[in-house]
């Protein structure tokens, strides 16, 4: 798979608390993660980039050539797990990190396989000729939605819309969602924060994927988030079958 990655500060913070990490592992497998930290600047940048460290190692370690999806899904939920007890620690010993956090979105590709795990609200999409959010937001717009007491439209202006119900490294356990999805050799993946999902509509979305090269598919999306308001740091990963 061929990817693409970018962040951007976005138009209203004075400080980027998202990392992100993609790499291409043995035999055409590759691994992306995006994370984006809470906590105050400091203690959100150390969050994010802890989690991404531990993760990335974790599986760059880890990750065999004969793991089936379950191997996959079990591995990555280790890895997160393995994250969440060191940020929890961090927080717990040291009180300018104390009630930090991150959200986690990862995906590991293998074949026509793709597993994704997440906590929190970075989302992954599945883009052919529609755009199909794969992740479940943990967040209380989402539990709302579910409850039918909002609608997706009311979600979008909430006044705790950006409040979390999950987070790595809040607590001392962590609950992670996973995810497999059967790729087809048109499929496209997106990993990103919300600084990109909330501030950008999801058919302006789909038709930068349908439309722009795909090197420039990144700068397209954080210009868009950008154009539609920039309330937040903005990262992107997109990851698209080779030809």
């Amino acid at each position: 798979m061929i990817i693409h990655s970018k962040t951007d500060i976005g138009k209203s913070r004075s400080s980027n608390q998202d990392a992100y990490f993609a790499a291409s592992l043995t035999s055409g497998a590759v691994f992306a993660i995006v994370c984006d930290g809470m906590g105050g600047a400091n203690a959100g940048n150390v969050a994010s980039e802890t989690a991404v460290k531990i993760i990335s190692e974790y599986v760059l370690h880890s990750y065999r050539l004969d793991m089936d999806s379950f191997d996959i899904s079990k591995m990555l939920k280790n890895a997160i797990i393995s994250a969440n007890i060191e940020i929890y620690e961090m927080s717990q010993k040291n009180p300018e990190l104390n009630g930090m956090g991150t959200t986690v979105v990862a995906v590991l590709v293998n074949r026509d396989k793709a597993v994704v795990i997440n906590v929190g609200d970075s989302r992954a999409y599945h883009i052919g000729e529609e755009l199909t959010q794969i992740t479940k937001d943990h967040s209380v717009v989402q539990s709302l939605i579910e409850s039918g007491k909002i609608t997706s439209e009311d979600a979008k202006v909430h006044p705790s819309k950006n409040v979390i119900t999950r987070a790595l490294g809040a607590e001392e356990n962590v609950v992670t969602d996973s995810y497999e999805v059967t790729l087809s050799k048109e499929s496209k993946l997106l990993l990103c924060s919300d600084g990109l999902s909330s501030f950008a509509e999801e058919e302006e979305i789909l038709n930068i994927f349908k439309s722009a090269e795909k090197e420039d598919i990144t700068d397209e999306l954080i210009e868009l988030a950008n154009n539609g308001g920039g309330g937040d740091n903005i990262t992107v990963v997109t990851l698209a079958m080779e030809e």
